[in-house]
């Protein structure tokens, strides 16, 4: 896990320069058929590298974004109207047989589909309209890292050219660069917090929200820690509840619209006795950890980088191998 991680920073190089074409074509496709709705199909990181999807085509370029449910059509053979629609699927290895049928049936309604796909060579990928390899290699450790980067890398990579924002390309030219020094930060001052913690939350609004539910899985594949990835918003509702004094508590903030709630969310959990943890939040009470400056756009996918390190580092300290999660294989094949 550690060594596939440190290996995002490259993969994001590569993957960049190989896939430049066809997503240029892809966005120009985009531009001319004007899809109605986007519909994402991706089960664990990858869904949560859906949900990040879902923000930034929402408000940078104004399509109805949604996530389907591959039960709907693996299991109860139902699919809703997708003619004129994009199907965005998400997949390390292709190979799950409900991804696949449902792909099928999105495919037989006309709907365009688009796979960001590491395993260039699976079902998937011969299924599918548009192919966006995520050019992460072998990746042996069953908890997913540089495939979830690379996914989430591959997702803003297509959105600069769909919308033709600058700002967006300018964000993205300095990635591989600074996921680098994201990766050599150093977190372990987080390890005595969370060494004995049984249960926990990270945080996070925007666009991060996808971010803070793949670390939330990673504490719970690696460490066995309970952990939930909540919206700033989202959290004050019954999930506070929970919360008690010297419960621990990730937030990641990113410099935009998003901050001031998160923030203030932080001096919350703070007055209630929380062991508050948190990146990206000027100010923040509790332990500040360190993050690479950066546009907003990028924060959360630096950030996921260094959260990968400290969790690999978590995990054997607990005394636990983070490469081999307790009942997990690498390729789930639901139905």
């Amino acid at each position: 896990m550690f060594r596939e991680a440190e290996e995002a920073s490259d993969v994001v190089r590569e993957q960049r320069l190989r896939n430049a074409d066809t997503i240029k074509a892809l966005a120009e496709r985009l531009r001319t058929t004007k899809p109605r709705a986007v519909v994402t199909l991706a089960r664990g990181s990858s869904d949560h590298a859906a949900t990040f999807a879902r923000y930034l085509i929402e408000t940078r370029a104004g399509i109805l974004t949604s996530s389907a449910s591959p039960s709907v059509g693996s299991i109860y053979d139902a699919m809703p109207d997708l003619k004129g629609a994009m199907i965005l699927i998400i997949s390390q290895s292709g190979r799950s047989p409900d991804l696949l049928a449902a792909a099928r049936q999105a495919s037989a309604q006309g709907a365009l589909l688009v796979a960001m796909v590491n395993d260039e060579d699976s079902p998937l990928a011969a299924l599918v309209d548009v192919v966006i390899p995520l050019c992460a290699g072998p990746e042996r450790s069953v908890a997913a890292t540089k495939s979830f980067i690379a996914s989430l890398a591959a997702i803003l990579d297509l959105l600069a050219a769909w919308t033709s924002e600058p700002a967006i390309e300018a964000a993205l030219s300095d990635l591989p660069v600074k996921l680098a020094k994201a990766w050599s930060l150093d977190w372990t001052a987080a390890l005595p917090e969370l060494g004995a913690a049984t249960s926990m939350y990270v945080v996070g609004r925007g666009h991060a929200l996808g971010v803070v539910q793949e670390a939330a899985l990673k504490l719970k594949e690696t460490c066995f820690i309970q952990a939930e990835g909540f919206s700033a918003a989202e959290v004050r509702h019954g999930p506070m509840a929970v919360v008690r004094e010297g419960f621990p508590v990730l937030l990641l903030g990113q410099d935009d619209e998003s901050l001031d709630s998160v923030a203030a969310l932080a001096t919350e959990f703070a007055g209630r006795g929380v062991r508050v943890i948190s990146a990206g939040i000027p100010g923040a009470p509790g332990m500040t950890l360190p993050v690479v400056s950066a546009d907003p756009l990028i924060a959360p996918v630096l950030q996921i980088a260094s959260f990968y390190r400290l969790v690999n580092m978590l995990a054997l300290a607990r005394g636990l191998d983070p490469d081999r999660p307790l009942h997990l294989t690498k390729v789930t094949e639901t139905l």
